[in-house]
């Protein structure tokens, strides 16, 4: 197991360096990389993720290619824009809601994200369950004006009641991340009525497999997104995306530009707006240049054995 430390290009959900753990098998390379502030039993379907990706692999694609969007984090206009013109793509996901920000941040961020994308590229913006159901319809009406029009609106609240109030009270999409990825019940949301779409993460989700399932039983449209890891990760995402019957909207893969490092020589970063569809995760070749520091590594490893437990009395 070879532990991980990749500095990231800007400040994102709060951290500077992304860490993980490598797992090697028979079907190649898995990544378990759950975020510090999960606990070991929401972990538990990470290092599932992981696992099937060493051990199984994954099913077959029913396409070579899929669509993604750029990430624009929480950063003035003019860095939002040199992300998107940098990024040769057409869609792009807007964080909002910032802890810290100042009124109006938000606003200028699609703003400038729309004039560089042009009158037909599309926008959509996560709040990462920030708002009230009250602030959330305000801060979408803004947004929406301010963006020339909203693909969606990504998570604005954390309960699905308040996901179903906001979703009927306005007129730009919402679609559920956090609802479906961190809940016991992930078709609550459907049977709510709380979204349009639904964000779907390999590793929160126990697999490729089982997000596949998910998918299915949802009967909604389905945005595939990664946890900000390693190509070794996002790989599992395109394979979900490459494997998914019907795929509507550019998925949220592009998130190895976050990272000043890879593990990878060849990092899965779009061009043109595209990635292809791997049949296995890229090799980790460098994972001695970016390893994480002693303190760190016991860290992950110990976190790795004591998830690993919970997992295999579950099994």
């Amino acid at each position: 197991m070879d532990v991980y430390a990749l500095p990231m290009t800007t400040r994102f959900r709060g951290i500077t360096t992304r860490e993980g753990l490598l797992l090697h098998g028979p079907a190649g390379w898995g990544e378990f990389c759950p975020f510090t502030e999960y606990d070991d039993r929401e972990a538990v379907a990470w290092l599932a993720a992981a696992r099937e990706a060493a051990g199984q692999g994954w099913p077959e694609p029913v396409r070579d290619r899929v669509p993604v969007n750029c990430t624009v984090p929480a950063v003035g206009p003019e860095h939002a824009q040199r992300i998107v013109r940098a990024s040769g793509c057409t869609t792009a996901k807007v964080k909002v809601a910032e802890r810290g920000g100042r009124p109006g941040d938000d606003e200028e961020r699609v703003a400038a994200v729309r004039d560089a994308l042009g009158p037909a590229g599309r926008i959509r913006v996560d709040a990462n369950a920030a708002w009230s159901a009250d602030e959330a319809v305000a801060a979408i009406g803004r947004l929406a004006d301010a963006a020339g029009g909203l693909e969606y609106a990504e998570q604005p609240c954390a309960s699905v009641e308040d996901l179903a109030r906001v979703r009927r009270a306005v007129d730009v999409p919402v679609a559920a991340d956090e609802s479906i990825r961190r809940a016991e019940d992930p078709l609550r949301v459907v049977r709510a009525e709380a979204a349009d779409v639904v964000v779907l993460k390999v590793a929160p989700l126990g697999g490729v497999r089982r997000a596949l399932r998910i998918a299915g039983e949802c009967g909604l449209p389905v945005v595939v997104s990664s946890a900000v890891e390693s190509s070794v990760g996002l790989a599992a995402g395109l394979a979900l995306a490459g494997a998914l019957p019907e795929l509507h909207h550019a998925c949220g893969l592009g998130t190895a530009s976050l990272l000043a490092a890879d593990v990878v020589a060849d990092p899965l970063v779009p061009r043109d707006g595209w990635l292809p569809v791997p049949r296995r995760a890229p090799e980790p070749v460098r994972r001695g240049e970016v390893a994480a520091p002693a303190d760190r590594a016991s860290w992950w490893r110990a976190r790795h054995d004591r998830v690993a437990a919970l997992l295999d009395r579950s099994c």
